[in-house]
């Protein structure tokens, strides 16, 4: 089955918590802060993968997860990392977020990778905190969440070579002849329901990837059928052949079949019209062929548009169209889409939210920020508390809260605790 669009979660791991601990050796009276470092949570990488054709991987699992990092130790030694999870797909595959549809990155190189969801900071051991005022801090940091998102990976095939046209025209039955790809063939009228891919060697360190497009209908390019589903793998190709039937045995008008294929590409994307197109007629070795094949040279030659004369099933024909879609190659460059406007610009970090607020007279902060604040308090440790309340002043918190009209002695409740605001 191909499978080329994938909705999944991935969940970074959180960062280690710092630790605290003290220096208790022999010899040492006065031992001050020992605590070390918690490590970074595990990412989760994507990696595009030549070996892998599909999505596939993805319909059965759609949710990773990273390894925390590992909690700080005494004597200042560091907590483990946590492991990155590298999630392979193919390349050509396009990450875009759920919720705004807008495109994270396009992994269209091999070997390219990008980190979806970073790990999380490991947190600061006491001995981090320790300054010439406070020699004892009796408080270490709690490690930071790790990103997380709800992602669409989108596969757009990278063909040299897009086969288009109508169902039943002979797509599948020339890509089987000029290449090793097996697709399934039959004379029926429905559309092949997966895009194939072949390479096409045409002699020493000359060679091609041609895709079999599914044959589109009448309004593909607003969903119908499966329009959507497989214009986007038609995208990236550089050339497009557009086989015809040149026997008219469908009772299609092929001249016609070709003006609304293209008006469908060009509804999608009109980009898609300054793609090079080569004609395929084929079929021409039933009846009735030869004046199809006068009328269909006569309407595109002049257009520039080539013409060749094929039949896939006897073969004839194919040699010559080869070497053309060839020539045509070498001449077309390979241009890439460019996206503007990437989301990883746009993605705020969880951790450092700030969100201070009224609600129905109570007086709320609440943020990524503010939970590791409090996961880092020690309540009964007067030097733990005094960093806290620090903190607040720093980040403007006791500042908001007094815009808001926050009186002494009044409530505030922080990530669900309730404090007594005074100055």
């Amino acid at each position: 089955m191909f499978i080329d669009v994938a909705k999944i979660f991935v969940k970074a791991g959180k960062g280690g918590n710092g630790v605290v601990a003290w220096r208790r050796e022999k010899y040492e009276p006065a031992g001050g802060p020992y605590g070390g470092d918690g490590g970074k949570g595990g990412s989760i990488i994507l990696h595009a993968d030549e070996g892998i054709r599909t999505l596939m991987d993805f319909r059965y699992k759609r949710s990773y997860t990273g390894q925390n990092g590992e909690d700080g130790r005494a004597k200042k030694q560091f907590g483990a990392d946590g492991e990155d999870i590298i999630l392979k797909v193919p390349v050509g595959t396009l990450i875009k977020d759920e919720e705004t549809g807008k495109v994270i990155v396009d992994l269209k190189y091999p070997g390219q990778e990008f980190v979806i969801a970073k790990g999380g900071k490991g947190g600061r051991g006491n001995a981090r905190f320790a300054t010439a005022t406070r020699q004892a801090p009796g408080f270490a940091e709690a490690g930071r969440k790790g990103q997380e998102r709800h992602i669409i990976l989108e596969l757009k095939l990278l063909a040299d070579v897009g086969l288009i046209g109508f169902p039943n025209v002979g797509k599948s039955t020339l890509l089987s002849i000029v290449s090793a790809a097996r697709p399934k063939i039959a004379n029926y009228h429905f559309t092949t329901l997966k895009p194939n891919l072949g390479v096409v060697r045409i002699a020493d360190e000359k060679s091609f990837v041609i895709a079999d497009i599914p044959g589109l209908i009448e309004g593909a390019s607003k969903g119908a059928g499966l329009g959507h589903d497989f214009l986007r793998h038609i995208e990236r190709t550089r050339v497009l052949v557009h086989v015809l039937d040149a026997s008219g045995s469908e009772g299609r008008d092929p001249i016609d079949d070709f003006y609304k294929i293209n008006q469908e590409l060009s509804q999608y994307n009109e980009k898609l019209m300054d793609k090079p197109q080569i004609i395929a007629a084929n079929k021409t070795d039933i009846p009735g062929a030869k004046d199809w094949i006068v009328k269909i040279k006569e309407e595109f030659e002049p257009k520039g548009i080539e013409v060749h004369e094929i039949s896939a099933a006897s073969q004839s024909g194919i040699r010559e169209l080869l070497y053309s879609i060839w020539d045509l190659l070498e001449k077309t460059e390979i241009v890439y889409e460019t996206y503007d406007e990437l989301l990883e610009e746009e993605y705020e970090d969880i951790n450092d939210e700030i969100i201070v607020r009224k609600e129905e007279g109570d007086y709320i902060v609440e943020g990524g920020f503010m939970e590791r604040l409090l996961q880092s308090t020690y309540m009964d440790d007067n030097e733990s508390l005094k960093y806290f309340q620090e903190m607040l002043r720093k980040k403007g918190i006791v500042d908001e809260l007094k815009a808001l009209g926050i009186t002494e002695g009044e409530s505030v409740f922080i990530c669900g605790y309730e404090f007594e605001f005074y100055e």
